[in-house]
């Protein structure tokens, strides 16, 4: 395809209008018709929705069941769900067109604003060569509501007219409800026709073009859905949770099946130089070992045989190049702060001038931050007749069939990714290296392998979130009352380009920390103020490290929040204003994030954050770009704090919420919950320093993450809405961690700028 002005330019408009369509990619159990790429129907009228995202704890597989069931009218009893199989029927064009900056050529400068438009035809095309299929940054619902609603519409229109065929009526006097075709009549109740009596009748129909779609998509008032009432729609998974028969990645079980744990060498380019291969034959239960250039594995009847086998090998790495060491990372981090080339992402004017003595400045640190998820990574791979198959919980299985294929020295094609549901994932499950891993150990002993990653290999083998060293200034009114300018200078890797090179390029940890020292955007999300502050800039130091870094659930507005929003609570109280009324005073062009501010304070009963009130406000905005327009989220944090015996508690968190339409308001309220508990364990622990490549902090006790006991009270309010809907699910973490520090500051008088806030003590 050629790219450029004239005919070229001509191409890529007229290819935009180009159709791709594809075979439905469902395959069809006993007693199952097919409908269409998302749905099954199966002769006792059980619907099966395939569902294209890994289910990670969020509800996904719930939510997009329940788009399906209200548009079909179908009965929430008799549906269930399955992982889509990889096909580009099933690619995310909306992740795609938010990832533009990662995967887009450097040298093609006049097309990034093109392909941050999901809609665009090159965008669906670079979505649809991989598949793109990743669970991340909440683009599911953005991407699949549409899609799913129209085969549910397709699927209703074609029951419909099967049942006017029957009954020898028009098609415009029946509607589905209750899992069955019904007669629309005012007079008496009318006739009706269950699914499974219509289902043969009518898929041998052809599917319409262009089904209508009910006036109304799915939407919850969550008004009526207090927390602790029962939900219209419970959560598919929940039952087999609570009864223990949920199937994870580590309950498969295959015949022949051994397993396999493993020792990878220190962060950095290490290579494995020795092992005592005769302690582990003097194991019980071990079956052999496995060596590759950077880990050793042992292979047991049982997990604990390998493991205690791979113990006892005491396996030696020797380093060829830098190892994660902590002191170096903040050097390079200082040195990037200090001297480093800024790159300006955003702006508008130039606030240099107005910032040659700013009225107020502040250094902010984040640490290094471990994913921790409580399910450690698993995945059994089975190698037979030239064929890999993969069972694993995977947020990125194009990535986990591209390292299962080159480990089995296989095509592509002839690899089958099994996607498992994660105990957790926080995106760690981007990381798709374990299928290689299994693949590896499958082709060499000819047998189904399952391998589990220890606690402590899941910390040291893990890619953690990124550590920022960041300045920020402003330039205050005379009368300190106003925020004339303001500038950032943020250090820290790459991560999101580094993040980018190994999922949707294929490329080693090590191989991909070349992107560290690029401009990264998508690092530094949200990173430009929501504020009308006249004059503002922000900068991006890029910064290499000996570490290679990936993304955490929020993202970079994660990180960029906690930034921007302590630092605008300093300005306030500088110039002796009330935190809210000032952050208000510059939202005349944020409507729906001033509303949410506006609810916050009436839920928290907010006092201003002064006199040692204990509370502090924080709030923030994410967009992302959908085929119908930008869909954005909103949402405002009060945290109250109390230093008590020398120790400080978070007793409340507060939330206000505007996600637009509420598809679910139990799913909403539990990402929301989720997500302000996880903010409070990036806040308050979860991080780690490195010493010769290894983790200091390598096992949950010694994260510092919050107890049951430590969880705070929380209050959720949404907004009601009928905007395009937004996955709450990034949403809750962003704006955690600065409310805590600015309540901490109230509570205590003084100032904490690193994360986690109590690393320095008080």
């Amino acid at each position: 395809m050629l790219i450029g002005a004239g005919a070229g330019g001509a191409l890529i408009a007229a290819f935009a209008l180009v159709p791709r369509h594809y075979a439905a990619p469902l395959v069809a159990g006993k007693g199952e018709r097919v409908a269409n790429a998302f749905l099954k129907l199966a002769r006792d009228g059980t619907l099966t929705v395939a569902v294209p995202a890994c289910e990670m704890g969020q509800g996904v597989t719930t939510l997009l069941a329940q788009i399906v069931a209200v548009e079909l009218g179908a009965d929430w009893a008799q549906v269930a769900v399955e992982p889509a199989p990889l096909s580009p029927a099933y690619a995310d064009a909306v992740l795609a067109a938010h990832w533009a900056p990662l995967w887009l050529p450097t040298w093609l400068p006049i097309l990034p604003d093109m392909m941050a438009d999901p809609a665009n035809g090159l965008t669906r095309l670079k979505a649809e060569r991989g598949p793109m299929m990743l669970t991340v940054a909440g683009t599911g619902l953005a991407m699949f509501e549409q899609p799913l609603r129209e085969a549910a519409a397709a699927l209703r229109a074609q029951l419909i007219a099967a049942a006017a065929a029957q009954w020898g009526v028009a098609a415009d006097s029946l509607d589905t409800r209750g899992h069955a075709v019904i007669e629309r009549r005012a007079d008496q109740q009318g006739r009706r026709l269950p699914f499974a009596r219509l289902i043969d009748a009518a898929l041998d129909r052809d599917p319409p073009h262009d089904a209508p779609l009910r006036a109304s998509p799915a939407q919850e008032a969550p008004a009526r859905f207090p927390a602790g009432s029962r939900p219209a729609f419970p959560r598919l998974d929940l039952p087999a949770k609570v009864d223990g028969s949920f199937v994870f990645a580590a309950d498969v079980r295959l015949p022949g099946m051994v397993h396999a744990a493993i020792a990878h060498g220190p962060q950095g380019g290490c290579v494995l130089s020795s092992w005592d291969a005769q302690a582990a034959a003097r194991v019980p239960g071990c079956l052999g070992v496995v060596h590759a250039k950077g880990w050793l594995a042992a292979i047991g009847v049982t997990w604990h045989a390998a493991d205690r086998a791979v113990a006892a090998m005491e396996p030696r790495f020797r380093p060829r190049g830098p190892v994660a060491d902590s002191n170096a990372i903040d050097a390079a981090l200082d040195q990037g702060l200090a001297k480093g080339k800024p790159v300006r992402l955003w702006g508008q004017g130039d606030p240099t001038a107005l910032l040659e003595k700013p009225s107020l400045s502040a250094r902010y640190d984040i640490e290094v931050a471990l994913h921790a998820p409580l399910e450690p990574a698993t995945c059994t791979a089975r190698l037979e007749h030239g064929r890999l198959e993969l069972w694993l919980a995977t947020q990125a299985p194009e990535a986990a069939r591209r390292e299962g294929a080159r480990a089995a020295g296989l095509p592509e094609a002839d690899v089958v990714v099994y996607p498992m549901a994660a105990g957790g994932s926080f995106d760690a499950r981007l990381d798709a290296r374990i299928s290689g891993e299994a693949a590896a150990l499958a082709r060499a002993t000819g047998k189904p392998v399952q391998l589990t990653w220890s606690r402590w290999q899941e910390s040291l083998a893990g890619l953690p979130r990124a550590p920022v060293a960041a300045l920020l200034e402003a330039g205050m009114s005379p009368d300190k009352q106003q925020l004339l300018g303001w500038r950032s200078r943020i250090a820290t890797p790459a991560s999101m380009r580094e993040t980018a090179a190994r999922v949707l390029d294929g490329e080693g940890a090590q191989s991909a920390r070349r992107w560290q020292g690029s401009a990264d955007p998508l690092a530094l999300e949200g990173a430009m103020p929501p504020y009308a502050i006249p004059e503002c800039a922000v900068h991006h130091v890029p910064v290499a490290l000996p570490l290679a870094t990936a993304r955490m659930r929020g993202g970079g507005a994660a990180i960029t929040a906690f930034l921007t929003e302590s630092f605008i609570d300093e300005c306030a109280h500088f110039g002796g204003s009330e935190p809210l009324a000032f952050r208000m005073a510059m939202l005349g062009g944020q409507p729906r994030l001033a509303a949410c501010l506006q609810g916050v304070a009436h839920l928290a009963m907010w006092g201003g954050g002064a006199d040692a009130s204990g509370q502090g406000i924080a709030c923030h905005a994410l967009t992302l770009a959908a085929p119908e327009g930008p869909r954005h989220g909103y949402i405002a944090v009060v945290a109250t704090a109390r230093q008590v015996d020398g120790a400080i508690r978070v007793e409340a968190l507060s939330a206000c919420v505007d996600i637009g339409r509420v598809i679910n308001t139990d799913l909403a309220r539990q990402q929301i919950e989720g997500g302000l508990f996880f903010g409070l364990g990036l806040a308050v622990g979860g991080s780690t320093g490195y010493a010769a490549g290894r983790p200091l902090a390598g096992h949950f006790s010694q994260l510092g993450l919050p107890l049951l006991a430590d969880c705070p009270k929380v209050e959720i309010v949404f907004v009601e809405s009928s905007a395009q809907p937004f996955d709450p699910g990034e949403l809750g973490v962003v704006a955690v961690a600065p409310a805590i520090a600015n309540a901490l500051f109230s509570a205590t008088g003084l100032r904490l700028r690193r994360l986690p806030l109590l690393s320095e003590g008080v």
